[in-house]
C-alpha cells in the first residue's frame, strides 16, 4: 500500500507493534522442553488479546496461528506437539497479523540457549544484511539492487540466499505490489521502491542450498540442498531518505 494519510500511517504503526511485540514475547518466552505448538499457543493468545487476527490463518488456512520453523526448517513450519525444543536448536518465528483493515509482518531466526551447534554466525550475517538492506532502501531505488547487496553480502559472509523466497508489498493485504523483493540480482525485474509505500523485507541466508521446496505437509519448507537458513524481517515505509522501521521494536537487532 502507500501511505497518504496520518491515519493510515497509525493504522500501520498499531499493526506493526503487535506483530513486533508478539514476536519479541514468543521469542523470550521459547525454552527447552516446549512444544513448537505451545509456543504458538502462546503467540495465537497474544494476538488475540491484541485484538489482532493471524494473518497466514485468515489469508491462506495456515495450520497454526504464527510459522515456526526448526533447524532445517526453512520457513512456513507448522507447530506441532511433536516437535520439542531443544538447547541449542536454530528456531525461526514468523508472526504476521491484520488489525482494523491493515496487516504487518515480521520475522526473526535466533538460537535457544546455547549455541552449541554453532548456528549463531548464520544468525548474525542475517541480521546485519537485513540492517544493511534496509538502510539502503529509498524511493527510486531499483529492487533488483537491493537484492544484489543482499547477495553479495551473504557471499562476502561466506553463505548463499535462497532465491525463490522474497519480501514483498504489504498493508492492506498479507502480500502486496511489489510481489518479489528477491535476496538476489535479478535484472529482469526493473521496478523500483516507491516513496510512501509498505514493504516487508526479509533476508534469507543459508548454507547450503539455494532453493526452498515444500515438504508432503504441503506447508514446511526445506532447503534444495540441506544446510540451515536464517530469515529477518521488518515492514517498513520507504521515504526519500532512510526508511520507517514499523516493526523495529521487535528487537531482533538488540
Amino acid at each position: 500500500m502507500s501511505i497518504t494519510s496520518e491515519s493510515e500511517l497509525i493504522g500501520m504503526q498499531r499493526i506493526s507493534e503487535v506483530v513486533a511485540l508478539t514476536l519479541k514475547q514468543m521469542r523470550n518466552y521459547a525454552q527447552p522442553g516446549m512444544t513448537t505448538k505451545d509456543l504458538d499457543n502462546f503467540g495465537g493468545a497474544l494476538l488475540k488479546q491484541y485484538g489482532a487476527k493471524s494473518a497466514p490463518a485468515l489469508s491462506y488456512g495456515f495450520p497454526g496461528w504464527t510459522c515456526i520453523s526448526l533447524n532445517n526448517e526453512i520457513a512456513h513450519g507448522i507447530p506441532s506437539d511433536k516437535k520439542v525444543l531443544q538447547e541449542g536448536d536454530l528456531i525461526n518465528i514468523d508472526v504476521s497479523a491484520e488489525l482494523d483493515g491493515f496487516w504487518a509482518d515480521n520475522g526473526g531466526s535466533f538460537v535457544l540457549g546455547q549455541d552449541i551447534y554453532h548456528h549463531q554466525p548464520l544468525v548474525d550475517a542475517s541480521k546485519k544484511i537485513l540492517r544493511k538492506a534496509i538502510d539502503h532502501i529509498k524511493g527510486g531505488v531499483r529492487i533488483a539492487e537491493i537484492g544484489r547487496l543482499i547477495e553479495n553480502e551473504a557471499n562476502k559472509a561466506g553463505y548463499k540466499v535462497i532465491k525463490n523466497l522474497t519480501g514483498h508489498g504489504i498493508g492492506r493485504q498479507l502480500h502486496e505490489e511489489p510481489s518479489e523483493i528477491a535476496n538476489y540480482y535479478d535484472r529482469l525485474n526493473l521496478k523500483r521502491f516507491r516513496k510512501n509505500s509498505v514493504v516487508a523485507i526479509e533476508t534469507f541466508i543459508s548454507t547450503n542450498s539455494t532453493i526452498a521446496n515444500t515438504m508432503k505437509d504441503g506447508w514446511t519448507l526445506v532447503g534444495n540442498r540441506g544446510g540451515f537458513v536464517t530469515q529477518h524481517e521488518h515492514t517498513i515505509v520507504i521515504t526519500d531518505g532512510k526508511p520507517i522501521i514499523l516493526t523495529e521494536m521487535n528487537e531482533v537487532w538488540d
